[in-house]
């Protein structure tokens, strides 16, 4: 092997930090022994390194390889799942490690961490992961300065600083393509993972289901609200419309339970001045959004059921940014069809039959419809009713019995639950709704924040001339609930994230840890706007604000201008440097008395060693005959000593050398007739 083939020590040392810094992000999703597979390659290779192992053999690798897809396998029961599809990209690059022999091998690892690097992405595209991210890719480009430098054995830094340099020069180039290189669609998409954290509402609702998901403080959505925020009271973000109730379990209707003619909503006759707001969603594998009281989008993909809530005809894998114009005083489904109220009166043959019995009675002794509803919160409010968010467990068979008539504790869809099943009871139509409530204003840009801990059910209520109508039963018996929100009402009980001990939002009474969580989130939410929402849509919206209007000639005409403003200086300043080498100290002052010389006639000829040269400088110049010598000896040592026999002296006999011919001054011999002679 060549010297020029083999991986020099300082190189080494990067890629291996490259290895750890590329698992870190992931490590937290891998089986322990893939990370164990790593701390055994660099053993290996260091082994190597030294002559204590040799290199593995055909049939190890072989066998290293089929443990390793078998480990996979058995850790993921898949190996096509996303997370099994990164981990065997993770094992089989740190086992290239134990292989790396020559310098194409680690061209080829350190390619390879390049695209583990963009992995991160499939989980997260938070701020700081980007970050880290950034940072990642600096130390494989570090990685390979260093493996360009094959005379550097120790480990040193400068890598890490001309990758630094590196790439922050190809940031104009990144700045041209992110704002106008056209943003066409995915032509594969990539499932998310299978094993997410949190999903938020599911499609079905058990008594307990929202009471789980309120222990969490993931952020669900923000919000940004073009004009003042609403009230919290206020803010009900619809998201799922729960029509069927079956063996205790809410549940929406499919698409395909619906009749054709009822699948499209009617429309509406919209008055007054709409809220409009827009809202970044964090990927949930699920297709429903949230929007207020008879939210509509302009946005593409963005559509509306025809209980008027808001749908994605795919799943969301990634932030989805969308913007909604929600009329919260229309009136919805004045008239509503046979099919909708057969659907919204159903209930299951048997079951909660005391509930079922007072709700006959109350309606009897109620005036109207309203009076009814009325008089259903008046005995939520009144009675000894308790929110709660550890309710206990309900028996399988008649829990609205045990709820309402014994615990008598319950969560927001405890008291949904219970409420609709008694407006049925007594032929009136209603649904459950789930989605959340209020959030979290932001003071620092005013962003509305709701987390998954604002996770709500409440009830609608069909009623004439007034159609759907909102009621909330939690209202009745926490009205705190709804005023500040779930912290303030489970704070007697302090069940409040009880789980979650480490959560900022638990120590949002020390002032500066919640300023620091604030300005973060605002930082992210500018992110999540900007860079990870910066869409087709908006990139149309954005040029068409700075251009006017945009023909596909404009488009051309910036598109290659932009590239020219980047390429243009780059090319000037190789055309500029493309004759200049970089040297050394040493041979840059060598130069520089070779050229004091020829400016007097003393040109040093093509092939001349540095002692001709002097010998013939000497007979011209004889008065500088003791500082040729001295700088053609300082040189020689220099240049051609041994570099075995080098030391620290090296850096005095240079600075040595410098000083010489800097004070090197010949000067011109005036000849008899006058005009100046050189002497050759």
């Amino acid at each position: 092997m060549t010297p020029l083939e083999r991986i020099p020590r300082n190189a080494l040392v990067w890629i291996v930090i490259c290895m750890f810094s590329l698992v870190a992000p992931h490590a937290i999703r891998l089986p322990l022994w893939v990370l164990a597979v790593y701390v055994l390659a660099v053993i290996w290779r260091t082994l190597v390194y030294r002559g204590r192992w040799s290199f593995p053999g055909r049939w190890v690798k072989v066998a290293m390889t089929v443990s390793c897809f078998g480990g996979i396998y058995l850790s993921y029961k898949s190996l096509v799942s996303l997370e099994a599809t990164v981990a065997l990209l993770l094992t089989a690059f740190a086992l290239k490690l134990v292989e790396l022999v020559r310098r194409k091998d680690a061209y080829v690892l350190l390619f390879l961490g390049y695209f583990v690097c963009i992995t991160e992405f499939l989980f997260s595209q938070d701020l700081l992961i980007t970050v880290y991210t950034f940072f990642n890719v600096v130390l494989v480009t570090a990685a390979l300065v260093a493996l360009h430098q094959p005379d550097q054995h120790e480990f040193s830094r400068v890598p890490l600083r001309q990758a630094g340099i590196m790439l922050l020069q190809a940031v104009p180039l990144m700045l041209v393509l992110f704002f106008l290189f056209p943003r066409f669609g995915p032509l594969w998409t990539v499932p998310i993972k299978s094993s997410a954290a949190k999903t938020g509402m599911s499609d079905f609702m058990r008594p307990g289901d929202v009471a789980k998901l309120s222990q969490s403080d993931e952020v669900a959505f923000r919000v940004k609200f073009d004009g003042d925020i609403p009230p919290r009271s206020k803010l009900y973000w619809r998201g799922l419309v729960m029509s069927r109730l079956e063996e205790a379990t809410w549940s929406a209707l499919s698409p395909f339970e619906v009749p054709v003619q009822e699948r499209r909503p009617p429309p509406m006759d919209l008055q007054g001045t709409p809220l409009s707001y827009s809202i970044i969603m964090e990927p949930t594998r699920q297709n429903w959004l949230y929007g207020l009281h008879y939210a509509k989008s302009g946005h593409a993909g963005v559509m509306q059921a025809p209980d008027y809530r808001l749908f994605s005809p795919t799943p969301l894998e990634a932030e989805l940014m969308y913007s909604v114009r929600s009329w919260t005083d229309v009136t919805v489904d004045q008239n509503l069809s046979t099919w909708r109220r057969k659907i919204e009166t159903r209930l299951p043959p048997q079951g909660d039959q005391r509930t079922r019995e007072l709700a006959v009675a109350m309606r009897a002794a109620a005036e109207s419809d309203q009076a009814f509803v009325d008089a259903v919160l008046h005995k939520f409010r009144t009675e000894e009713y308790t929110y709660s968010l550890q309710p206990g467990v309900l028996p399988s068979s008649d829990g609205m019995d045990h709820f309402l008539f014994e615990s008598r504790r319950g969560f927001c869809e405890h008291y949904a639950y219970a409420f609709v099943l008694m407006m049925r009871a007594a032929g009136l139509p209603a649904r459950v709704v789930a989605g959340y409530h209020g959030g979290e204003v932001n003071p620092v840009n005013k962003t509305v924040i709701v987390h998954q801990f604002d996770a709500h059910a409440w009830a609608e209520v069909w009623l004439p001339d007034k159609g759907w109508t909102r009621v909330d039963p939690t209202a009745a018996v926490s009205p705190l609930r709804i005023e500040g929100g779930l912290e303030q009402a489970m704070a007697q009980e302090g069940s409040f994230l009880a789980d979650s001990p480490l959560s900022p939002l638990r120590y949002r009474g020390i002032p500066l840890v919640n300023l620091l969580r604030l300005r973060y989130d605002a930082l992210t939410y500018r992110w999540q706007s900007w860079v990870v929402g910066f869409d087709n849509q908006r990139q149309f919206e954005l040029l068409h604000d700075v251009f006017g209007e945009i023909s596909t000639r404009v488009y051309v005409t910036v598109f290659v201008g932009s590239w020219a403003l980047v390429f243009i200086p780059v090319a000037i300043s190789l055309l500029r440097r493309r004759d200049l080498k970089r040297m050394d100290p040493l041979d840059e002052s060598y130069l520089l008395f070779c050229d004091r010389l020829g400016e007097i006639g003393v040109t040093r000829q093509r092939g001349e060693t540095a002692g001709q040269f002097a010998r013939r400088a000497i007979e011209a110049l004889p008065a500088h005959e003791k500082e040729l010598r001295r700088i053609t000896r300082l040189y020689t040592t220099l240049a051609y000593a041994p570099r075995e026999d080098r030391g620290s002296a090296d850096a005095e006999l240079l600075q040595e050398f410098v000083t010489a011919i800097k004070r090197f001054r010949p000067e011109r011999r005036r000849g008899n007739d006058g005009p100046d002679t050189a002497f050759a």
